[in-house]
């Protein structure tokens, strides 16, 4: 909802740090894929009550996660490179999601609720990004991405800080994931009727 706010603040610093690591040769899939890693060992940590590890670990992949585009906007974005960030970041999601569900029996509910929710936005954000490309549909509202990008009250900073909270707040996990859950369904319908208007008229 506010990802396109906060942009102007969080940008300048990632390029700076970008320019540093592309003059030393480092590719933005190489980032990607690190902070994939990175992210995924908050599962296990989260499954054995780890959980401000868990929370860095979660820091670092949303870090990584900024600083590959910020490098793939210096060397040049790939398709391979739109591919990963995209279909790593539900991975991880879901992953960290699923680790609530291991760490206690009685999160299990919620935990698939959410994960239900999360195929909502994806489906409904990837589809019509699909069309888009077929179309020839575009739009800056969000900055140059590589792939059509319906806006949503349930983004990128909100997934952030819902997973931020869990790890702090491990004992809050039912509510913010019920929450959560409602906006990621207000997000997917907003974005099925945004889809529905733009075809229609194609």
């Amino acid at each position: 909802m506010i990802d396109h706010k906060l942009r102007p603040l969080i940008d300048p610093p990632l390029n700076s740090l970008a320019k540093i690591l592309a003059g030393k040769g480092l590719k933005a899939n190489q980032v990607t894929i690190t902070g994939f890693l990175i992210g995924l060992t908050a599962m296990p940590l989260i499954a054995i009550q780890y959980y401000d590890l868990a929370l860095l670990a979660v820091v670092l992949n949303r870090v990584a996660d900024g600083l590959d585009g910020a490098l793939a906007r210096i060397l040049g974005p790939t398709n391979v490179g739109a591919y990963l960030d995209i279909v790593l970041d539900f991975i991880f999601y879901s992953a960290t999601i699923f680790a609530f569900a291991l760490v206690d029996p009685g999160n299990a509910l919620s935990a698939a609720l959410l994960i239900f929710s999360f195929v909502g936005t994806g489906s409904s954000f990837l589809a019509m990004s699909v069309f888009a490309e077929k179309l020839g549909i575009s739009t800056q509202a969000q900055g140059a991405k590589s792939l059509y990008y319906l806006s949503g009250l349930a983004e990128g900073f909100e997934t952030i800080l819902i997973l931020i909270l869990m790890c702090l707040r491990p004992e809050w996990f039912v509510f913010l994931a019920s929450l959560f859950s409602i906006l990621c369904w207000i997000t997917t319908v907003s974005r099925i009727r945004q889809s529905c208007r733009l075809l229609a008229g194609s």
